[in-house]
């Protein structure tokens, strides 16, 4: 999952860009308004979090001009606490939810994980496929009972799969999704991300299925491929 924070306070800035890296979002940052115009015009993301009291261009153009855009990305208001028309107008202009600052840590990640899954299709917290399962708030996964031992890269691209079960996703998609500004992540890398993530689920009976020259997808493995996959994983 990828966010794109913009605020000018340095000191609330890198922060927040800390906490959410330290949650495994991959986390963009800007200081003024035309920054983050011009990020949303041409990148793509999962999560604003939009500070109203920007330099050179104010939050609420910047929400403005994102809905004539005609995008649904979810947006995080942060504003003054007295604030009250400033919030009005943004939530009329589109925005999703506000908070007031100052506001407390966790309940900023706690509205962050409802609107990345909000903005992935809504749903119950815990996504399911098959015997994988994934707690999207606490952002852990299973396969049956047993906890998956995931890297922070290997758990945002199990995300972002399972979030688009049926689709194929592309690794220029992978890539937007899960790398930040300044990133050197190239293709060869996504590969290794999915051959690892495969390695894991696969006893399950999940496979990441590769399209070639398209992308990737999840699938369940018919029963007696799988079975012969967790019985060969029992007795290594």
């Amino acid at each position: 999952m990828r966010i794109l924070l913009a605020e000018d306070d340095s000191v609330l800035a890198d922060g927040l860009t800390r906490s959410l890296r330290h949650s495994g979002y991959a986390a963009d940052c800007v200081k003024n308004g035309v920054e983050a115009d011009s990020a949303l015009s041409t990148q793509d993301f999962d999560l604003l979090i939009l500070d109203l009291g920007l330099p050179k261009m104010s939050g609420l153009e910047v929400l403005r001009r994102l809905r004539a855009r005609n995008s649904r990305l979810p947006v995080l208001i942060l504003t003054a606490a007295d604030s009250v028309e400033q919030r009005v107008q943004g939530l009329d202009l589109g925005a999703d939810d506000y908070m007031a600052k100052p506001f407390a840590l966790s309940e900023l990640e706690a509205r962050v994980r409802a609107l990345t899954r909000r903005g992935a299709g809504g749903g119950p917290t815990v996504i399911r496929h098959g015997s994988l399962s994934y707690d999207q708030v606490g952002r852990i996964a299973y396969i049956g009972e047993q906890m998956l031992d995931l890297s922070a890269r290997e758990l945002g691209l199990l995300e972002v799969l399972l979030q688009r079960t049926g689709r194929l996703v592309s690794k220029e998609q992978l890539v937007d999704h899960l790398c930040e500004w300044g990133e050197e992540v190239s293709n060869n890398a996504i590969e290794v991300y999915v051959h690892r993530l495969r390695k894991k689920i696969e006893v399950g009976g999940i496979r990441i299925a590769t399209v070639r020259g398209l992308g990737y997808c999840l699938e369940k493995l018919p029963d007696s491929i799988a079975g012969a996959g967790i019985s060969v994983a029992s007795s290594a």
